[in-house]
């Protein structure tokens, strides 16, 4: 029987994420089960789907809770950076939290929601807060006329960096001979940056 009064839903919602989080970074997204979930905390399924609305939801709210290590992993990078090498120390978080985190980074991709439902505004929020971050790295090492460009750059500079770092994590690069696939993503964001400033002059 579960534990149905034990706890607020506030309570239970923490209880779910905490719980949730560990069992998708031991298990990945394709192995991830919501009835694992309720059977580790000592509740019924019903109950996730009380606190959280629908698996899409939970799903979302764990995957949330990546984003935010994510954020706070950047930050600390940046913070810990030289002023000259921000930028950089960024690339190399991004690939850094993605091997630490690697099952729970790839459900981030993994997950899709069903085509025309949308994710919340607090889920949105997240990984704008991520985006922002990136795009005023890029914006400090253009040239002043070019700044404006910077989120465009981001997206781009950010797919970049993702694949290089997607093919890191499933051995891609490996079987294509890349043996410094970080080594790659810092030079081809930097030869971006330095078109983007050469548009310039």
């Amino acid at each position: 029987m579960g534990r149905r009064s034990d706890h607020s839903r506030s309570e239970l919602a923490a209880m779910i994420l905490t719980e949730g989080h560990r069992q998708l970074a031991e298990v990945g997204y394709a192995r991830f089960s919501a009835r694992e979930l309720a059977k580790r905390i000592g509740y019924s399924v019903g109950t996730l789907y009380n606190v959280f609305g629908s698996l899409d939801l939970l799903m979302l709210a764990i995957n949330g809770v990546t984003l935010d290590g994510w954020r706070a992993y950047l930050e600390l990078r940046l913070e810990a950076s030289p002023p000259d090498q921000r930028l950089k120390s960024a690339i190399s978080a991004y690939f850094e939290y993605a091997v630490l985190n690697g099952h729970a980074w790839t459900a981030l991709y993994d997950f899709r929601l069903p085509v025309g439902d949308v994710a919340p505004a607090s889920y949105t929020a997240k990984v704008e807060a991520i985006f922002e971050v990136v795009i005023a790295e890029i914006a400090a090492v253009l040239a002043p006329e070019r700044r404006i460009h910077a989120p465009a750059l981001a997206r781009s500079l950010l797919a970049s960096v993702h694949g290089h770092c997607f093919f890191t994590i499933n051995n891609t690069f490996a079987l294509l001979g890349e043996a410094d696939p970080l080594g790659a993503a810092h030079a081809r964001v930097a030869e971006a940056i330095a078109a983007c400033n050469a548009a310039a002059e």
